[in-house]
């Protein structure tokens, strides 16, 4: 039973994919900055869960030992934290855009780079990430986030330029929309404007199923009446 690890992980996308991996026969380990949240997840999923800001590096070192005291292969990790901060450029706080960047950029460095030397070692795996229109096209008021996008979108290609041949897949999701959660759905007379999260899952699980011959490194997702 191989190992899939998400990091980021709520009551959205990120619990769509646990409960898919799952039924795939992986052992989860699901790590996020609180784990309270993830209690009935992981009592539906059998999941190991841990706590982990994914932006210290020290708290990302943990996470890996908790993964490596599975006696298991690293079959796929998931990269999903992001951080926003919103406004005119002149009136943005510098602490803020800096922890939004080490959120959706650096901790993504960090984890892929553990999860990558495991699959190096053991010699293949999945590594996604999970992007976002805003790293392929900056939005007014929104200079972090396409920021910290456009960094996830060149690590995820350099990534995938140099572990391709060294058959580790390396994958990126551009989500071009909002999705569906919990408390928030699309209105009653526009069914299907906002993305499933189920649907956006079992798109990830096809990129792991893709045979090596044949690798996508990156995939775009919108609903049918989003424009682009």
């Amino acid at each position: 039973m191989s190992i899939a690890l998400i990091v980021g992980v709520g009551d959205g996308l990120s619990a769509s994919l646990a409960r898919q991996l799952a039924a795939r026969g992986h052992h989860l380990v699901l790590a996020a900055r609180e784990t309270d949240k993830l209690a009935d997840l992981e009592a539906e999923t059998g999941a190991t869960t841990a706590t982990c800001d994914a932006a210290d590096p020290a708290a990302v070192s943990r996470l890996f030992e908790q993964v490596d005291g599975i006696d298991d292969d690293l079959a796929v990790a998931i990269y999903n934290p992001s951080a926003r901060v919103r406004g005119p450029l002149v009136d943005l706080d510098p602490a803020e855009v800096r922890r939004a960047l080490d959120v959706t950029a650096y901790g993504a460095f960090l984890v892929a780079q553990a999860a990558a030397r495991r699959m190096l070692a053991q010699g293949h795996g999945t590594i996604l990430f999970t992007g976002a229109s805003a790293g392929v096209k900056g939005f007014a008021r929104s200079a972090p986030f396409a920021m910290g996008k456009f960094a996830l979108r060149g690590l995820a290609q350099s990534m995938a330029r140099e572990l391709h041949p060294q058959n580790v897949h390396v994958g990126h999701v551009v989500i071009d929309g909002a999705i569906r959660n919990p408390g928030r759905s699309e209105p009653a007379d526009k069914p299907d404007s906002m993305l499933d999260p189920d649907a956006i899952a079992k798109t990830y699980l096809a990129l792991i199923d893709q045979h090596r011959s044949a690798w996508s490194w990156e995939i775009e997702l919108r609903p049918f009446v989003e424009r682009f």
